[in-house]
């Protein structure tokens, strides 16, 4: 296996990773009901490419606010630290099924950062 070296990589990760979302059904609701991301999938595949590949290769692009769109789903549908580890699991599933190397460990590092911020911030929020 090579390591993640192009956006069409990120592609291939993400695009894995929403598979494994959709079919756990101890989350899929989230992205199905609270969310529908599974109606505007492709598009929603794109912005998470643009996050990553700013992110990983840094090729920019991405200008959404990550965390507001957290917050705002929590307040949709409160998100415990169960679906923050439901989500890393499958999301460096999906790396490590595809892909090995720095980049990943960085993707994989990034993931657990971007996690731990979120509840920190959902905490802060929900007082």
């Amino acid at each position: 296996m090579t390591d993640i070296q192009t956006q069409e990589d990120i592609y291939r990760i993400v695009a894995e990773f929403y598979k494994k979302l959709f079919a756990d059904e101890r989350i899929s609701y989230i992205f199905t009901d609270v969310i529908p991301v599974h109606e505007k999938l492709e598009e929603h595949l794109q912005i998470l490419v643009k996050f990553w590949s700013q992110s990983l290769l840094g090729t920019g692009g991405y200008f959404n606010n990550l965390t507001q769109i957290h917050l705002d789903v929590d307040t949709l549908s409160a998100l415990t630290k169960d679906h923050f580890d439901i989500w890393l699991s499958h999301f460096e599933t999906a790396i490590d099924e595809n892909f090995e190397g720095f980049t990943c460990e960085r993707m994989k590092n990034m993931a657990h950062n971007l996690s731990t911020i979120m509840q920190i911030k959902i905490k802060q929020k929900n007082g």
